[in-house]
């Protein structure tokens, strides 16, 4: 056990001495061999691929260091994912919330480990050609299930506040703007400007928004296109379908550099869908709901631009959870660019 310990210290920001007493206490039927190894990519929560025995878990933690108020709540990422457990949107099984710091430095929960694909390129340039189209089809039908739920049903109908979802959410990511350390972005001010002015009217439509939905943050059956998990809940509310579905259309009007988009590929010759036949995929699943907007991209560019702004704050305080934090921050601007194209 100590050469297993000592072999997954780097990376670590915890001491995996005192994960082995709390598993050792919390699963004393298991054989007390433990394994970790730190999951590359993530931004936000450090995560870890623990084996324990014959348990094969993801360990997700907040940071070190000082955080934003409310930010890195994997307390509501373990609630949701509890609720969410018993539909047929496919999430990993929650297993154990530990709140108190003393355990591991931060709070932090167990899932299951689920075994498929993961892909950040949206290109999806390792795969066959007709493989491509199949698997951005499976994230809208993923996206339209999760959609599909009434949360007053799973026990989630004050995991946010209904109703206003834009005016509050653009409320919320402007003052993060605006308080960070970073230098200035003009677009993003402008943006400040433009977002509250044009909201679409507020239809009354309230769904589980998951915050982060993108093709990164979902895992693929190994051989099928079908999303076995949908990963990463720590922005989900309360909210409204469109704002995700915008999300999701992000690559379309994001070059390959640009966080792993499309444009300015031959979509076409690649395999790649159209970004209305997208749309035309999830609209055949969900709930009947309005059409999607410009605004709706131009408000997910806007909030994407600040998390990236955020990076790059933790990683100036050297708190970022992602190696590659310092080449990220710049997207700032970049998105927050690609969204004024969008108002143009």
């Amino acid at each position: 056990m100590a050469d297993e310990v000592e072999q997954g210290r780097d990376g670590l920001d915890f001491d995996p001495s005192q994960l082995e007493t709390f598993l050792a206490h919390a699963l004393p039927d298991e054989e007390r061999r433990l394994a970790i190894e730190r999951i590359s990519g993530g931004q936000s929560n450090p995560t870890y691929f623990v084996t324990y025995g014959t348990r094969r878990m993801v360990l997700r933690k907040k940071p070190a260091g000082p955080i934003l108020q409310g930010a890195h709540a994997i307390e509501r990422e373990f609630r949701i994912l509890k609720a969410l457990s018993v539909t047929d949107v496919p999430v990993p099984k929650p297993l154990l919330l530990v709140e108190d710091s003393g355990v591991l430095g931060t709070p932090f929960y167990l899932m299951e480990r689920v075994e498929g694909r993961v892909f950040s390129d949206c290109a999806l340039a390792d795969l066959p050609r007709d493989e491509r189209a199949p698997l951005f089809m499976a994230m809208a039908e993923a996206l339209a299930a999760l959609h599909r739920i009434r949360p007053d049903e799973v026990g989630l109908s004050d995991y946010g506040r209904p109703g206003n979802y834009f005016e509050r959410q653009i409320t919320r990511w402007t003052r993060q703007w605006q308080q960070s350390s970073s230098p200035p972005i003009p677009d993003l001010d402008r943006l400040t400007e433009w977002l509250p002015t044009h909201m679409p009217p507020d239809d009354g439509a309230v769904s589980i928004a998951h915050g982060d939905f993108r093709l990164g943050n979902l895992m693929f059956h190994p051989t099928e296109p079908r999303v076995v998990a949908i990963l990463d809940w720590e922005l989900s509310t309360l909210g409204y379908p469109l704002a995700d579905l915008g999300f999701c259309c992000m690559p379309w009007h994001t070059s390959p550099d640009e966080y792993g988009g499309i444009l300015g590929l031959d979509r076409e010759a690649l395999g790649l869908p159209s970004e209305g036949a997208f749309v035309v995929r999830y609209m055949a699943k969900a709930r009947p709901t309005a059409p999607l907007q410009p605004f709706h991209i131009i408000f997910a560019l806007f909030r994407f631009a600040v998390i990236f702004v955020g990076i790059a704050d933790r990683a100036r305080a050297g708190n970022a959870a992602g190696d590659n934090a310092l080449l990220i921050g710049p997207l700032a601007i970049r998105f927050a660019k690609r969204a004024m194209d969008l108002v143009r």
